[in-house]
């Protein structure tokens, strides 16, 4: 039976742990004295098919299943509700529209085009002058976080992971064919190292003696404003190019910037003039007239330079792998990944549902990064 270190308690590493503890001993290390607490703890997911790179995108389609139909006794309610995405355009960022829409068409998402009219049918406050058409996904729905996490945790706990939160990595050594990992008051002997690290994941790689492949953290600020029972079906809106986003959450609505600002790991802050630029230009393609914040929160969406997911063992590393580059897709695509990795580091041939769905392991392999 292998020994497996996992580093990293958000939802990348507990869904490797999860995938793994079945069939063999995981230990989860996670510095903070809780987990989950920076990105994952921070993000309000979609699950969004016509949303990703190339390799996302199947193992999207991929983690669906489990969604529907979590194992038994993981969750106490569902992890998905229905929500819906509009993506919507100006008459200028009508071709970047039409360009989205195939993309959907060919993930499966079930991508529609329609109407200035259809649009603000939906969505009534959106500003007749602003919007020119829009791209309707009704297979998008809301994700439970938090229920999501927890699933996960309580399916690695059943099967006797050791979860130990407060333990920050402070050495990697390699030890024989396998790798000794030291925190503050333990040393851990394992025969793989799985880095879920997040944003700290080049630092991770460096303790280990193995070379980062280029991880960017780049922060991205969310905030609550009121708003209506009459916007409960509303659903998520996102302009085309990613500039900004809201949806009904409650009785209030959470925007965004939609922003990519690079930073260094650790625990960001919201930037106000962000949210006063997300304000002006929700205010800008909306009748909503934005005035007052309830609250806002930061979060760090880690890419590497290709933007793609990085699921694997490192060539120059026997034993090292990477579970990292997640960006804005780590909640949606985990149970596909966690899947994905768990047959790597057992050695197993690639699941077949994960093949029908058309995920390619090399697509997301670090080998990429190496020469």
């Amino acid at each position: 039976m292998k020994r497996v270190v996992v580093v990293g308690g958000g939802i990348a590493g507990v869904a490797a742990a999860a995938h793994l503890a079945p069939r063999t001993q995981v230990t989860l290390l996670e510095m903070e004295s809780t987990l989950a607490y920076h990105t994952t703890g921070r993000s309000a997911a979609t699950f969004l098919i016509n949303y990703g790179g190339k390799g996302a995108r199947p193992l999207a389609a991929a983690s669906q299943s489990f969604y529907e139909n979590p194992p038994p006794a993981s969750t106490d309610s569902p992890l998905l509700s229905p929500r819906g995405a509009l993506w919507i355009a100006t008459r200028k960022q009508i071709s970047h529209l039409e360009s989205l829409a195939a993309a959907g068409r060919a993930s499966g998402a079930g991508s529609v085009m329609v109407d200035a009219q259809e649009v603000r049918r939906i969505v009534p406050a959106l500003d007749p002058a602003y919007v020119a058409g829009g791209l309707w996904e009704t297979s998008a729905r809301d994700i439970d976080v938090a229920g999501l996490h927890q699933a996960f945790v309580r399916i690695a706990r059943r099967h006797e992971a050791e979860i130990r939160t407060g333990s920050p990595v402070v050495g990697i050594v390699t030890q024989g064919t396998g790798w000794s990992v030291r925190t503050h008051d333990a040393e851990i002997d394992c025969d793989v190292i799985i880095n879920a690290a997040g944003a700290w994941g080049d630092r991770i790689a460096t303790l280990a003696g193995v070379d980062p492949i280029g991880l960017v953290p780049m922060r991205r600020t969310a905030f609550m404003v009121p708003g209506d029972e009459a916007y409960s079906d509303w659903p998520l809106v996102v302009d085309v190019d990613e500039g900004f986003y809201f949806r009904p959450d409650g009785t209030q609505l959470l925007c965004s910037l939609a922003e990519e600002i690079p930073a260094d790991p650790g625990d960001p802050r919201p930037n106000m003039e962000d949210v006063a630029l997300a304000i002006d230009r929700i205010n800008t393609a909306t009748t909503l007239g934005i005035r007052t914040v309830n609250s806002q929160w930061t979060g760090l969406r880690t890419f590497v330079p290709d933007r793609d997911l990085v699921i694997g063992e490192d060539p120059t590393a026997p034993g090292f792998f990477w579970l990292v580059g997640q960006g804005g897709i780590g909640i949606m695509t985990s149970p596909g990944y966690g899947e994905l990795i768990a047959s790597q580091v057992l050695e197993d041939e690639t699941p077949a549902n994960l093949l029908e769905a058309g995920v390619d392991p090399g697509r997301t392999l670090p080998d990429r990064f190496r020469t």
